[in-house]
């Protein structure tokens, strides 16, 4: 089995870097080959290693991201491993992955290959999570440095200054066979169970064939944290909507930012699709 391992320099502080030759041990231990190849965001990193069995992805959900969109682009279907080394890892908790990054690589390597659920929208693919509205954005508007400095204490810094400038978006949503008009602060569509390692999408699957989508109506600012909190809880409030569905447009009159993967997001009117056991991973 031939293997690459992508990494971003800055992944983990640096620290990925710093452990790779431990990483590639582990996979040797088990006959399999692996090249380590830094990821620049700029070059498919695909390009002349369109023949492997196995993509290693050191980084966050941002950086699955594009790699599984490079993959796409390119037409291959390699197994894909992930060592968590963002800084929420939302898809490599839903994974089971460890936070050791020398645990995670031997995880890998010694593990069994499945296959999960992948999203599409606008034919744009994603892992874990597309949303738009209050708190949905925070992660793309959060500067690295702070992140490698507060961790999540960064994200809930940005998303208080979002709570005090948020506003409603009025929707047209189709899932399925229904069709209904939405006045919503928060829209998200999960694959994986969290964001930020928040756990909003209380029991969904990343292997089940079907989204999770959260709806948050529109209050105050006070009702609106009481009623997510009440939601991380996993209390019932009336102002939370939860649906799930493998088809969903969704349409509004309005510009608004949305963010796919803690990465900006598509334009309105947006078709999400999700794809049943497109991604095979070893885990």
């Amino acid at each position: 089995m031939k293997g690459l391992i992508l990494y971003n320099v800055k992944a983990g502080k640096g620290k990925v870097a710093k452990r790779l030759e431990r990483i590639v041990a582990e996979f040797t231990k088990e006959g399999i080959e692996v090249t380590p190849k830094l990821i620049d965001f700029v070059e498919n990193p695909f390009n002349g290693h369109e023949d492997i069995d196995l993509v290693v992805i050191c980084g966050g959900d941002g950086t699955i991201n594009y790699v599984v969109n490079q993959m796409r682009e390119k037409g291959i279907d390699p197994t894909i491993g992930v060592i968590p080394a963002g800084t929420a890892n939302d898809f490599a908790g839903a994974l089971g992955m460890p936070k050791d990054y020398v645990k995670a690589a031997r995880k890998i390597a010694q593990g069994r290959e499945h296959r999960v659920d992948c999203g599409e929208v606008n034919g744009r693919y994603f892992v874990n999570v597309l949303s738009f509205g209050v708190l949905t954005t925070t992660s793309q508007q959060t500067s690295d440095k702070a992140k490698h400095r507060y961790g999540k204490l960064a994200y809930l810094w940005v998303g208080l200054k979002d709570l005090i400038t948020m506003h409603s978006i009025k929707l047209r949503v189709k899932i399925d066979d229904r069709e209904f008009d939405a006045d919503t602060l928060m829209f998200l569509v999960f694959n994986g169970e969290t964001a930020g390692r928040f756990q909003l999408a209380h029991g969904a699957k990343i292997d089940d064939g079907l989204f999770d989508v959260m709806v948050l109506e529109r209050r105050n600012a006070i009702a609106t944290c009481v009623n997510m909190v009440r939601h991380l809880l996993r209390g019932k409030p009336k102002a939370v909507h939860h649906l799930q569905s493998s088809l969903i447009e969704i349409y509004t009159d309005g510009k608004e930012r949305t963010d796919v993967d803690g990465q900006p997001g598509p334009d309105f009117p947006m078709y999400v699709r999700c794809q049943a056991g497109a991604l095979k991973v070893r885990s």
